[in-house]
């Protein structure tokens, strides 16, 4: 598919891409550099100060990205992922800053069941910066048609999944002394918090 190795390709030479996840198409850049995150900041029209989640295709990829992610951390990852949560987590190294937006010491972190060709990406280039490929505030894309067209002649690949559910994954807040929920989303945040708490007790 001409489309994934355009992404891969572009993505590693730090332009952005449209992938499909398990929820809705995203806007994505690789994560290892502030550069190509910052872009994907001013395509979105999302200011600096709000975070972005870093994207990973497997839990085994998401740890090596944030080696932090131990104990506590490491048992809710396990719990929930992967699975259409973001999860919000501590960052203790203040690991990729220019993602986090006024809160360094958490990240948000996603580990999405991809559809077949996004799984061919990020087994390719290991993650991403991910966030919804729409304007800021716009409805959230269930289709490559219902991505903007200036997002789309922006990026170096689109790579079409045809419909996904489109509803955005559920944030869950794990940093404080109680998890909460802080977009209810394609799963149940109540049904998540009461998995991870299973895990860690």
């Amino acid at each position: 598919m001409a489309a994934v190795e355009d992404a891969i390709a572009g993505l590693r030479a730090g332009k952005p891409a449209i992938l499909p996840t398990d929820t809705v198409y995203g806007l994505a850049a690789t994560p290892y550099r502030s550069d190509p995150v910052l872009r994907l900041y001013k395509l979105k029209q999302r200011e600096e100060t709000e975070p972005i989640a870093l994207l990973a295709g497997d839990v085994e990829m998401l740890l090596e990205c944030v080696p932090e992610l131990r104990g506590r951390s490491g048992t809710i990852v396990r719990a929930l992922l992967p699975g259409p949560y973001t999860l919000v987590l501590p960052n203790p190294a203040r690991r990729y800053r220019w993602l986090t937006g006024s809160r360094p010491d958490t990240i948000g972190l996603r580990v999405p069941d991809l559809p077949e060709p996004a799984a061919q990406v990020l087994a390719a280039v290991g993650a991403v910066a991910a966030t919804s490929a729409n304007a800021h505030g716009g409805p959230d894309p269930r289709r490559v048609e219902d991505v903007p067209e200036e997002l789309r002649s922006r990026c170096c690949a689109v790579v079409d999944s045809g419909e996904l559910p489109g509803t955005p994954s559920t944030v869950i807040d794990f940093t404080g002394d109680a998890p909460r929920v802080l977009r209810d989303g394609a799963a149940p945040g109540a049904d998540a918090i009461e998995r991870a708490l299973a895990a860690l007790s």
